[in-house]
């Protein structure tokens, strides 16, 4: 009695094309089509969830540097007093307290800049 495979194929067949559906042109619908564009779809979402982290951090880091700029001080120079005062807080963390609570901010940039031992520059009086 010879196998045919019959309902294994059919679960795989309809496993992919669900993937596959709302494919521009017959990549919906044509199996071989079908399953190389799910496999390549499948890896770029993969790469992208990765880059999306990146993309996250760039974020919160251009969010504490201009919290930053506006105590006088530089993302660096913040960064660096922050860790030098062990406060052991994530860039998230950081980002989120210069949102929401822009007081707490302040205090911590003070406790950064007494770390590192600078001056406050008051924005806007360079020439």
């Amino acid at each position: 009695m010879r196998i045919k495979y019959s309902v294994a194929r059919t679960k795989r067949k309809k496993k992919v094309l669900k993937l596959a559906k709302g494919y521009y042109g017959n990549k919906g619908n044509r199996l071989r089509q079908a399953i190389q564009q799910v496999n390549k779809s499948l890896t770029t979402a993969y790469i992208h969830r990765r880059d999306k982290k990146g993309d996250i951090r760039q974020l919160w880091i251009v969010r504490l540097n201009a919290a930053a700029r506006e105590e006088g001080m530089s993302y660096s120079r913040f960064m660096d007093g922050i860790h030098k005062a062990n406060i052991n807080l994530n860039r998230k963390m950081l980002s989120e307290i210069a949102i929401r609570d822009p007081q707490s901010f302040k205090q911590l940039a003070e406790i950064a800049r007494k770390a590192i031992g600078t001056i406050k520059k008051v924005v806007g009086t360079e020439k």
